[in-house]
This record gives C-alpha cells, sequence and structure tokens, in this order.
C-alpha cells in the first residue's frame, strides 16, 4: 500500500466513524417512529449535492472517553444551497448524546452563525436536543468554562432571515433558537420547553406532561411560537424552504421576484361576494386574501394564534408582501392583546427584511373590559403603533368595511400608511353608530328615536365624507383592489435604496 492508499485508506475510516452518528440501532428506532435522522433532514432541505459540511471530524473532548462514540459532538452542520440560495444550515443529532449542548458543537454553531451574518446566508435550525451536556456544566469550572464566554450567542439584530424547526423534544439551545428565529414550524408530537418533563417534575414536585408543558397545541394557540404546525419531518422542511423563498439572503438586498401564476386575480370580478351585505355579519377575510394575491401564494402565519388578526407571506405580481388584516370570523374583527402581539411581531419582520406591508382592515375597534387590561392591552396597543410608525418599507392599508376608533390608526389609518384607500362599503368613526347612539342621546336600539339618530350617525360615517376630507388617497371598487395594489407597490417601491428600508426595528425582541 503507498502513501496515498495509505492516506485514503485512514480517511475512509475518519469519514465512516464520524457519519455514522448514533449507531444503527438508534438510527433503526428514528426510522420506525417515522423520524428522518440529522443527515436525511439536511439531504431534505438542501439541493441535491449542494451541502458541505463543516466539522465532520469535531467529536467532543470534555470526557476522553467519549472522543470515539460522539460524531460531530451531536451538531451536523455546514452550508448548502436552499431554493438555489446559500444557507448556513444546522441539524440536531439526537442519537448523539441527546444532541446536548457541548464545548466543541458550541463552537461549530458560533461559527455557522458568524459567517452566516458576515456573508449575508439565511440561517436554518433543525432542532431536537435534550438540553445542556451533564455533567461537563456542573461545578463553577464547567460554568466558568463552558457558558457566556460569547456574548453575542443569543443577540439578535435581523441581518439575515433565521428558521426553525421543531422537529422532537427540544429542551435548551434548540428552543432558545426557534423563539429566536423569524419562523418556526412545529412537528406534531414534537415539545418546546424550557428543560425537560423529568427536571419541572423534579423542580415542582409533581408530574408533568411534556405535551401540556410544550406540545404543539401549545405553542400554536396559547404561545404562539409556532408559526406553523405540520404532521411529518418532511412537511417541515419544505415549509421552511417555503418560508425562505419569501425573503431575501439578508437585510440588504429586496426580496426575490418570483412568476406571476397562470390565474391570478381571475376571482377578483366577484370579490365584493365573498362579504356579506350586513355589517354585522361576519367573514372570513383570508377567502378575500386568498383572491386578491398571486395564486396559490399566500403563507399564513400563526393561523391558530391571536386569530382576530390575519398574518401572512405573500406575492402581488410575483413580487413579496406582507399582509395584515382583521378576520370578522374570530371576535367580529375586534383586536385583542394576541393579536396586537401578532400583527406587532410580523410587521416587525417585514420592515426587517424590505418586505411591503398590505393592510386589509375591517375592525370595530379593540376588545375592552378587566379582561383585556389584566392581559395588557394599553402596552400591547401601543407597541403594535410604534411598530407601525417605526416601519420604513411601503404601507398600503385598504378600508374594507368597519374601520372605528384607535384601531383605525392601528391599521394603517390616517399618515400611518403611505397610501390609504376604501372601498365604498367602508365606514370610519370613532365608534360603531349604534353605540355612539347609546352614547351621545342615551338612547337604546328599539327605543322611540333610535332609527332618526342611527341613520344620521350612520351617514357620517361614509366613505365619501371620509374622500372627501382627503382621509383616503383613493376608493376604488372590490374588484380592482389587486390591479391598485399592484400599481401602487411600483410607485412606493424604494428606488433611492435598492427596495431596501431603514430596519429602525432590526434589534426588536423576536418574541413576545
Amino acid at each position: 500500500m503507498n502513501r496515498q492508499q495509505r492516506l485514503e485508506a485512514e480517511f475512509a475510516a475518519q469519514e465512516t466513524k464520524a457519519r455514522a452518528m448514533g449507531g444503527a440501532e438508534k438510527l433503526a428506532r428514528r426510522k420506525a417512529a417515522g423520524m428522518l435522522n440529522a443527515r436525511e433532514r439536511l439531504q431534505r432541505l438542501c439541493d441535491p449535492g449542494s451541502f458541505i459540511e463543516s466539522g465532520l471530524f469535531a467529536t467532543s473532548t470534555s470526557n476522553p472517553a467519549d472522543r470515539d462514540s460522539t460524531p460531530c459532538d451531536g451538531k451536523v452542520v455546514g452550508f448548502g444551497r436552499v431554493n438555489g440560495r446559500e444557507a448556513a444550515v444546522l441539524a440536531n443529532d439526537f442519537t448523539v448524546l441527546g444532541a446536548s449542548s457541548g464545548a466543541t458543537n458550541g463552537r461549530k454553531i458560533a461559527h455557522m452563525k458568524r459567517v452566516a451574518t458576515q456573508r449575508g446566508l439565511p440561517m436554518v435550525f433543525l432542532g431536537e436536543s435534550s438540553g445542556a451536556r451533564m455533567p461537563d456544566h456542573m461545578g463553577s469550572r464547567g460554568m466558568g468554562m463552558l457558558l457566556g464566554n460569547d456574548g453575542t450567542q443569543y443577540q439578535r439584530m435581523r441581518e439575515t432571515p433565521w428558521a426553525s424547526a421543531t422537529l422532537g423534544l427540544s429542551y435548551g439551545s434548540s428552543s432558545w433558537y426557534a423563539v429566536l428565529s423569524e419562523f418556526n414550524v412545529m412537528r406534531k408530537g414534537a415539545v418546546l420547553a424550557v428543560s425537560s418533563p423529568l427536571l419541572a417534575s423534579l423542580a415542582i414536585k409533581q408530574d408533568v406532561d411534556p405535551q401540556e408543558m410544550g406540545g404543539w397545541r401549545v405553542h400554536a394557540e396559547v404561545t404562539g411560537f409556532a408559526d406553523l404546525i405540520v404532521d411529518t419531518d418532511e412537511e417541515a422542511i419544505d415549509a421552511l424552504k417555503v418560508f425562505l423563498s419569501y425573503l431575501p439572503s439578508h437585510h440588504r438586498e429586496a426580496p426575490p421576484v418570483a412568476a406571476v401564476p397562470a390565474g391570478s386575480g381571475e376571482g377578483m370580478r366577484d370579490i365584493l361576494g365573498l362579504m356579506p351585505e350586513s355589517r354585522t355579519q361576519v367573514y372570513d377575510v383570508r377567502k378575500l386574501v386568498r383572491t386578491i394575491v398571486d395564486r396559490d401564494s399566500f403563507f399564513e402565519l400563526k393561523a391558530r394564534f391571536g386569530k382576530v388578526g390575519v398574518t401572512g407571506l405573500a406575492r402581488l405580481g410575483g413580487r413579496t408582501v406582507g399582509i395584515v388584516a382583521n378576520n370578522p370570523l374570530s371576535r367580529g374583527g375586534a383586536m385583542d392583546a394576541d393579536a396586537c402581539e401578532k400583527l406587532t411581531s410580523f410587521i416587525v419582520l417585514c420592515d426587517s427584511f424590505n418586505i411591503p406591508l398590505v393592510l386589509l382592515v375591517d375592525t370595530p375597534g379593540f376588545v375592552i373590559g378587566t379582561e383585556a387590561e389584566r392581559q395588557r392591552a394599553p402596552g400591547k396597543i401601543m407597541n403594535m403603533m410604534n411598530a407601525l410608525a417605526l416601519t420604513t418599507v411601503p404601507k398600503l392599508s385598504v378600508i374594507l368595511r368597519k374601520s372605528y376608533g384607535q384601531a383605525y390608526l392601528n391599521m394603517g389609518g390616517g399618515r400611518n400608511s403611505d397610501e390609504v384607500a376604501a372601498w365604498p362599503t367602508a365606514e370610519v368613526s370613532f365608534m360603531d353608530p349604534t353605540f355612539a347612539v347609546k352614547v351621545v342621546h342615551g338612547i337604546d336600539p328599539g327605543l322611540p328615536g333610535f332609527d332618526k339618530e342611527f341613520a344620521e350617525m350612520d351617514r357620517a360615517s361614509s366613505v365619501w365624507d371620509f374622500a372627501s376630507v382627503y382621509a383616503a388617497q383613493a376608493v376604488i371598487r372590490p374588484q380592482e383592489t389587486r390591479d391598485y395594489l399592484i400599481r401602487m407597490l411600483e410607485v412606493h417601491r424604494l428606488r433611492l435604496s435598492d427596495g431596501v428600508g431603514r430596519h429602525l426595528m432590526r434589534a426588536w425582541p423576536t418574541s413576545f
């Protein structure tokens, strides 16, 4: 065997060991459970043949006995193309010490994040980990050596998009990166929490159910930490690719432009039929959204959380837009604290990555009362107003029906949008005319004099009075909405900065 052959043989042996993950038995158990392993997940994520690994031969160094049994130190990282664009990618390998956080894999993650930031690459986390590695982190020596050595470890300046998938038991760092990301898709059966149920049970001295503590329903419906829920690893990874397709690779470029699908806008001539004629009857605003935007382009986020508000990415004329809408199907469109948080978070996302905003308005105002105050409604309302005021990407507002009170401003009324348009069905006032008659005149519906006063209040709320003082820059026919938005997005394109905003909120927290 010559020198070249010896080197090849040694390399092949080391490579085989490094790619073995946790061994055949553990990998077989995952396959039987319908879960992909770390390398299969990366293969699904990255374009064929594009993945180049970083740290293939890295192992745990804390315990010499672990060196031969910790391939890649439990975290497979590298660079690959996603939808043809370069990205930094990380997959936790739960078959190696539960993908627990250690010194070596911490250096690998730090390197990937540093390169992603410096070179303008999206960062993708495929999450599943058991948290900090024990006993490595125990004692003052362990804490001093392994924690806190990188002051920017959990700093987010939104310079490149982060996208995360919660695919299994995710404690510690996996949960941190999930909530630090702009987008987190969660597989049913996965758990996202600070620590494991075992540790939680020991701490509070009672049994803890993992799904009740951090399952998909909790994060889809209560915390809002899950943007999308899916059934399989494959669906989760495909969702990551779809999400990234709407965003630029970094904050200094405009989002990519896509071809306009055939049939886009075909339903516009009948769009008014999607809204009931009665002003008090509810409807699903998402049907209007899907009609207005390019065919099959609406990608809704946080559909199960803060349902009064609708948020999602879409395309108009091939260009990415962010949709912010009120949904009368929930609470009649009255905005609550959760909806404000959801809309605020999405507004910040769009402004950070140069995505114009389209606001579709139909709201009677904010939910009020004791419970609303306990949910810190004033703070949530003002956070949303602050975010809207700091937004530097184009903002186009279309009032579909009701726009009352402070919610008028929160949904882009006044100078809080670059353009305000309204349908002929729009009503704008400080409050619903029914309540206004009661407050101003003390007359309840059904009593003598109510109908007369209501008619006057209702007439004063008309779109024509609104337009007469130039509060709306345009009154448009419903069927013209798509064409109007596409045209005004072109007018307000950020030409002087090549489509890039000022990013005044890039340090705004990714969680809430």
